[in-house]
């Protein structure tokens, strides 16, 4: 059981974070297809739960960082979708100045560390923060995500050994939707139950239903409070799974329709609307509220990002070097 109470307030929360990022991947995938968003692109659609329970426990204070799926927590960490979706435009305007696109959203004020492109590198990063939080004597936490893949990287072992070796106030979350890209986790390791592979470092490790946002709010709940102690890391394997390919340009033809649709009846969002209004938390007005205001606020991201300018081309020189009068840039 969690040591933070899951609330009238927390389910309402979670549906109303859940819906907003659902409806913003939705709204991306559509511009996307318009060639109003280009480069790579990966939508988050059906694991919107892995999210929202985690930010139920941590604070604002703590760090996230994951990969370059990405979208949906950032938003959940506290971005704008305006300044979330004027990235995807590449605009000036966006979280990183229009210059990281889809894959490199950021926000020292949220502390949310970014999206990260390299396949496992952002696992040492998350480990880093976490050291930097505890040699400043603070409480804070980092959860650090990473897809089923990048447990292949030898980083991820040198790390989580580090990690538990320094007791380091880092949560490890594998999301295991399934596929690293296309390839099936049973096609790439002898060891399917990836949260056993913790165990060889004696860190505690344990799996999650990542279709449950209470599963996963208990998990992460246990975690974050381990780490906050003192007693160092975990790692969790939260099991989900995208509804849409490994990215827009995936067609996702090696799994079954079957699959795809038994996953979509377990769809988080719909079993925490259940659960609202068998217990009678909210009304069929309020959802209807609810729903429109998260059209509203994605259709004003769309419009922000629309309006907004392209950066100037002086900007590639900016932001690459701390010392703003770097001596060795060239026009």
């Amino acid at each position: 059981m969690s040591s933070i109470a899951i609330t009238k307030e927390t389910y309402l929360e979670w549906y109303k974070s859940m819906l907003l990022m659902r409806r913003f991947e939705e709204k991306t995938g559509q511009l996307y297809g318009q060639q109003k968003i280009r480069g790579f692109c990966h939508l988050y659609i059906g694991q919107e739960a892995v999210v929202a329970g985690a930010m139920s426990v941590i604070r604002p204070e703590d760090s996230m960082l994951t990969t370059y799926r990405d979208h949906a927590h950032a938003i959940a960490k506290g971005m704008s979708p305006n300044a979330a979706m004027a990235e995807l435009y590449g605009k000036v305007t966006g979280c990183s100045k229009g210059k990281g696109g889809s894959m490199h959203f950021f926000s020292k004020e949220h502390n949310f560390m970014g999206g990260h492109g390299i396949v496992g590198g952002q696992i040492p990063l998350g480990a880093g923060i976490a050291f930097a939080e505890k040699y400043n004597g603070t409480d804070n936490v980092c959860i650090c995500y990473m897809g089923d893949g990048a447990v292949r990287q030898g980083a991820f072992n040198e790390t989580l050994n580090m990690a538990m070796l320094w007791k380091l106030p880092v949560i490890f979350v594998c999301e295991n939707n399934g596929y690293a890209m296309g390839t099936s986790v049973k096609r790439t390791t002898n060891q399917v139950d990836i949260y056993k592979m913790g165990f060889a470092f004696d860190m505690p490790s344990a799996p999650v239903d990542g279709m449950d946002v209470v599963a996963v709010h208990n998990a992460m709940d246990e975690a974050v409070s381990r780490a906050r102690k003192g007693d160092g890391p975990t790692f969790l394997e939260i099991r989900t799974y995208r509804y849409k390919g490994h990215s827009m340009s995936d067609p996702a033809k090696y799994r079954t329709k079957e699959e795809l649709e038994d996953y979509k009846g377990r769809d988080p969002i719909i079993n925490v609307k259940e659960i609202i209004r068998k217990k009678k938390y909210a009304t069929d007005k309020w959802f209807e509220e609810v729903d429109n205001d998260v059209k509203q606020i994605v259709a004003e991201a769309v419009k922000f990002a629309e309006d907004s300018p392209y950066p100037e081309v002086e900007e590639l020189y900016k932001d690459v070097y701390v010392q703003t009068d770097y001596p060795y840039i060239h026009n």
